[in-house]
């Protein structure tokens, strides 16, 4: 496992890890002291398992200790201890994880594929990608994702029902770098909240980020 890309912003802590490793590397890198065994044991697929060490040792690595997570019944994470907020996301072959001592955060990761353009009316208005026609298809397929990735942290921000991605959220007209920023909104609730989402283009991911800092002002 190689810790690929660690930053901080807004107070927060965010890392990806490409997992290369085994199960049996990623548990040594573990402390004995926790007893990760049960909740491994209730994981199905090895994927799975991977995903779950993966997230521990990366947390550890961002933290520079041992945390135990957990999960509320909507499955949004946090930290027992109460230390930190946390965001967790993976994809194909990749953990990420963010952490901020006291505000909400929100992160998502995508494999890099043309699959998404599958399913891109569910998530994209017109308005949201005007002029797409006149973008080079692998331009187009990072648009897509990004706006997919984007509103994936959107919705773990807001840990709530019934979020319409079309409806309720929209993405400002944007065009992709290799690394930047965009608008967002949200109009689920009433506060009808705006957001900086902040994103970077990788060979074979996306990943978007945001802290929420004015609603918790």
């Amino acid at each position: 496992m190689s810790l690929l890309k660690q930053w901080n912003w807004q107070g927060g802590c965010f890392g990806i890890w490409q997992l290369t490793e085994s199960q049996e590397e990623l548990r040594s890198r573990l402390s004995q002291n926790f007893n990760y065994e049960e909740e491994l044991a209730g994981l199905k697929s090895l994927s799975r398992k991977m995903e779950y060490l993966g997230v521990r040792v990366l947390l550890k690595a961002l933290s520079g200790k041992e945390m135990c997570i957990g999960h509320y019944a909507s499955g949004k994470p946090y930290i027992l201890s109460g230390e930190y907020q946390i965001t967790i996301s993976h994809t194909k072959g990749y953990i990420a994880v963010g952490i901020h001592p006291k505000w909400n955060i929100a992160m998502d990761i995508e494999y890099y594929g043309d699959r998404v353009k599958k399913v891109v009316s569910r998530f994209v208005r017109q308005d949201e990608m005007p002029g797409r026609e006149y973008l080079s298809e692998r331009l187009l397929i990072y648009q897509y994702l990004l706006h997919w990735s984007a509103k994936e942290t959107l919705f773990k921000l807001l840990d709530t029902n019934e979020v319409d991605f079309l409806k309720h959220l929209y993405i400002c007209p944007f065009t992709a770098s290799e690394e930047g920023v965009f608008e967002a909104e949200e109009y689920r609730t009433e506060m009808n909240n705006h957001y900086q989402i902040h994103y970077m283009l990788r060979d074979d991911f996306v990943c978007t980020w945001t802290v929420d800092a004015e609603t918790a002002e």
